[in-house]
């Protein structure tokens, strides 16, 4: 029998945002215009806030400005900076005038700016000013960049107050013009960097149609997440928190914004704007779990939480839901930058606890043995590979890595994932990640899971550290709560009393203060490879 009737294929689209849409601009104009003078953003620290007629109204200042600089389709405008107002403006700004938008985190280091700033070789860069130094040394190298905007106003450079005060770039609804020639299936729209779990992060490259699909498959999988009041904690500058501030705005939801996780004025955000829905991962979910300072607020005005970006054990969730029983539902889902995010929700109430839910619209998985590309049927872990719209064009300027990701039109994700009989997706671990123990394979995710459920852990981390005799031995990195004694041979025994053998912490348990992650919460195992796993290490 043909290995294709193992294929899952996503229903038909519920909401379809390509049907009479010629391009994204033309959506997002439309959905400005249609919000007018309700509250779109609140800044969750200072109190200001800004309008959605506001937003279209210096959006366009800005798309005027670009037009007077020559910038058009296919140029691109470097955009670092943490979360703020005008973060919205620019990116909204740079829709409509159909640019490409290339988003860098204002954390990085120089050298890390300098690599996504060489392989974008924007023409503006737009800077928030923690970031402005290393911002002007760096593209002192990078010729295309014609002029640098900071966000707040200063006399050494362009800033962004001056543009919108500027009254020769005033522009009325009425004057604005679509971009022409926009091609939404092949134009780049967005250059968005992978999450760099493995290294210097790529481009990927998303059109509009991609954006598109991808917006019509969150309204429908989390529909009730763009409702009341959000709260807006996850960095912009990261495609999670890009794609569902995209989304907020076009569905006209009342959003706080924070410019980065604290837990003091997360907690306080969440009190005060009486916030009912929270994209979140899976880091603070279990800050909500875990933390002594949540029950100090009062945050029963929470209704839903909704996390992705990396796996969670159904006991955190548990724990949250007995803590904050005002939570009625907490939505798990799945993607990545490459897929526009939206490859699996909850598309069906039954879905089971702890899966990903059911493909999204348009969308077609299966998956594959990683050893001989056999297609699995249900309940067999294999390769989770992708195909449909929301499928990134390619990696920036790297067709090589392109065709080893994309390959026949399927996307290779590197997660091992398997389904149930109803069709219920769950991911077991990255590939790449996964320890092999005398043969057996052994999934970080699933022991981290299981020692967070220790009452004195706050966070955890599980690598393979190499043993000429059996492979590699699992080896736990492991943050203590607060004002807590545990030993590492105590949080040992706390595993082996609950895995089979393969899975125990034979290469030992050792403590940090912090695990390292990207800004999406993965857990950077790289960073503790190349910090314990050394011929020098002494642990």
């Amino acid at each position: 029998m043909s290995q294709e009737k193992f294929i899952v294929h996503g229903d038909g689209p519920v909401i379809d945002h390509t049907v009479g849409v010629s391009f994204l601009a033309e959506y997002v104009f439309q959905c400005l215009k249609n919000h007018k003078n309700k509250t779109a953003i609140i800044d969750g620290i200072s109190g200001e806030s800004i309008t959605y007629r506001e937003i279209l109204d210096k959006a366009l200042i800005l798309v005027k400005f670009f037009r007077s600089r020559g910038i058009g389709r296919g140029d691109v405008i470097q955009l670092c900076s943490e979360n703020r107002i005008e973060f919205v403006v620019i990116v909204f700004a740079i829709i409509l005038q159909g640019a490409v938008l290339s988003t860098l985190n204002p954390r990085y280091v120089a050298r890390e700016m300098k690599h996504v700033i060489d392989l974008t070789t924007p023409k503006f860069v737009i800077s928030t000013p923690s970031a402005i130094d290393s911002i002007v040394e760096v593209c002192k190298t990078v010729p295309s960049v014609k002029d640098i905007i900071i966000l707040e106003k200063n006399s050494k450079y362009l800033s962004l107050e001056s543009i919108l005060q500027d009254p020769k770039f005033k522009m009325n609804l009425s004057d604005y013009e679509l971009p022409k020639n926009r091609d939404r299936e092949n134009d780049d729209a967005f250059i968005l960097m992978s999450s760099g779990t493995t290294g210097l992060p790529k481009g990927v490259v998303l059109t509009d149609r991609n954006i598109l699909e991808a917006l019509g498959n969150l309204e429908e999988t989390q529909g009730v997440m763009f409702s009341g009041t959000n709260l807006a904690v996850l960095p912009w500058f990261h495609a999670f928190g890009l794609v569902t501030l995209i989304c907020m705005v076009t569905r006209g939801v009342k959003c706080i914004s924070l410019p980065k996780f604290e837990d003091e004025s997360f907690l306080r955000a969440i009190q005060d704007h009486k916030v009912c829905h929270m994209f979140l991962v899976p880091p603070l979910m279990v800050f909500l779990a875990k933390s002594p300072l949540v029950p100090k607020y009062n945050l029963s005005c929470i209704k839903e939480l909704f996390f992705g970006a990396a796996p969670l054990g159904k006991d955190i969730q548990d724990e949250i839901i007995a803590r904050l029983p005002s939570v009625g539902k907490i939505q798990q889902a799945y993607g990545m930058t490459e897929t526009t995010l939206a490859v699996m929700g909850m598309r069906r109430a039954d879905t089971a606890n702890g899966s990903i839910g059911q493909v999204t619209a348009k969308t077609l998985c299966k998956i594959v043995d990683p050893e001989t590309g056999e297609i699995l049927g249900p309940n067999k872990p294999g390769e989770l590979c992708v195909k449909g719209p929301i499928i990134m064009k390619g990696y920036y300027k790297n067709p090589k890595a392109t065709a080893e990701t994309i390959r026949e039109g399927w996307l290779h994700t590197g997660d091992i994932a398997y389904y149930d009989d109803q069709k219920n997706f769950y991911i077991v671990d990255r590939i790449k990640e996964l320890i092999k123990y005398n043969g057996f394979q052994v999934a970080p995710a699933e022991l981290e899971g299981l020692i967070i459920t220790h009452p004195a852990v706050r966070d955890a981390a599980v690598i393979g550290i190499p043993d000429p005799k059996v492979g590699e031995l699992p080896t736990a990195f492991v943050v203590k709560q607060d004002n807590v004694n545990v030993t590492a041979e105590e949080i040992a025994n706390f595993v082996a009393e609950k895995v089979s053998n393969p899975k125990r912490l034979r290469g030992g348990v050792h403590f940090l203060k912090e695990i390292p992650k990207n800004p999406s919460g993965k857990i950077l195992r790289r960073v503790l490879r190349e910090k314990f796993i050394k011929p020098t290490s002494k642990l």
